[in-house]
């Protein structure tokens, strides 16, 4: 094994009690728009394309205006987790300071730009991946954005480790082992290659 690709909601950080108040703010300027996101909610399509997630968590709207919606919500979220951040999952820093001296890290995740960068410059943890992909910027599903930071890296024998089914999915379409984050948001329909109960059972792992 050469490197690890990460996910990020529910991996490596739940950002979801700050993105529901940035959400909340936004939806609350429109009084034809009925709909009030919980946290719940939000853990709910954590890990989905944005268009699928228009489509959860406003239904019965036209789609330009669920998109219209989304990308104000988006942009709020970001300019929120950029000033507050998000709750880290413990001892996170302290394991990518153990993996960063073994193997290249990187992340893959299903957000919008400017949503790693929020997560990076809160933190003040972009200091340990090499390189970051998400549909934002590529509009690829998440397994194609996997391929792509291997081809782009050069990656031989990567991992790809998330909490969803979606995430499994992903890494079976790259053709790379899945690690699956069981104390996340999700859960997996078919035996994963491994699975860590908390992040530091990645050094464990991959010692």
């Amino acid at each position: 094994m050469d490197s690890i690709i990460f996910d990020l909601d529910g991996t490596m950080w739940d950002s979801s009690e700050v993105v529901t108040v940035a959400w909340n703010d936004v939806l609350r300027r429109y009084a034809d728009v009925p709909h009030v996101i919980t946290k719940e909610n939000l853990q709910g399509i954590m890990g989905l394309l944005p268009a699928e997630v228009g489509k959860i968590l406003l239904p019965g709207m036209e789609e330009a205006v669920q998109q219209r919606l989304l990308d104000e919500c988006c942009e709020a979220e970001c300019q929120h987790l950029v000033k507050q951040g998000g709750v880290l999952y413990e001892e996170l820093e302290e394991v990518l300071t153990a993996l960063s001296a073994k193997y290249k890290l990187f992340i893959v995740s299903n957000c919008q730009k400017g949503y790693i960068e929020a997560f990076y410059e809160y933190h003040q943890l972009g200091r340990f991946f090499i390189d970051y992909e998400n549909p934002g910027r590529t509009g690829l599903s998440k397994g194609e954005n996997i391929k792509l930071i291997m081809q782009r890296n050069n990656l031989v024998n990567p991992v790809y480790v998330g909490d969803t089914e979606g995430d499994r999915k992903a890494a079976a379409f790259a053709g790379i082992p899945f690690v699956f984050a069981s104390y996340g948001f999700g859960e997996v329909r078919e035996e994963p290659d491994y699975t860590i109960n908390r992040l530091s059972d990645l050094v464990e792992l991959f010692h």
